[in-house]
């Protein structure tokens, strides 16, 4: 509906912070909470530890360009890390089953998972690993 936004910024954000719309919802209604994303309460409480209301900035994984994979966990998430090894800063979470699109891969901290014991880890984003052990995923280019 919104189709002038850019991908991923909802259209109670802009109309809240830029008056578009004239401020309005697609109701004609003035926009006073400009929330976009409705977050499910193991995200809120559990992963994110939220108490309230905030603004949480969102890497939608699986829009990008470049092969795709799947997160193969049984339950809960997978943590998306800054670099290629379990001690990199956590800066995303990818769901069960989730599809994300894997730019290139590159060598790092040897994981084992449900794909087996690697030790190649997929770029996702700029900046943004996840082990190929938890990925079902094709071979993809180097980083």
């Amino acid at each position: 509906m919104w189709k002038d936004l850019a991908q991923g910024k909802p259209e109670a954000q802009a109309a809240y912070q830029n008056g578009y719309n004239g401020g309005k919802d697609q109701f004609g209604r003035t926009v006073a909470n400009p929330a976009g994303i409705d977050l499910a309460d193991g995200v809120f409480w559990d992963a994110l530890q939220l108490a309230d209301n905030g603004w949480v900035d969102v890497t939608y994984l699986w829009t990008g360009d470049g092969g795709r994979g799947t997160v193969s966990i049984s339950s809960g998430y997978l943590n998306v890390r800054n670099a290629p090894n379990s001690s990199g800063a956590v800066v995303g979470m990818a769901g069960k089953s989730a599809q994300v699109t894997v730019e290139c891969q590159t060598t790092g901290e040897n994981v084992t998972g449900s794909q087996g014991t690697s030790n190649v880890w997929l770029r996702v984003n700029p900046g943004m690993y996840v082990a190929k052990a938890w990925i079902n995923a094709t071979t993809s280019p180097t980083c």
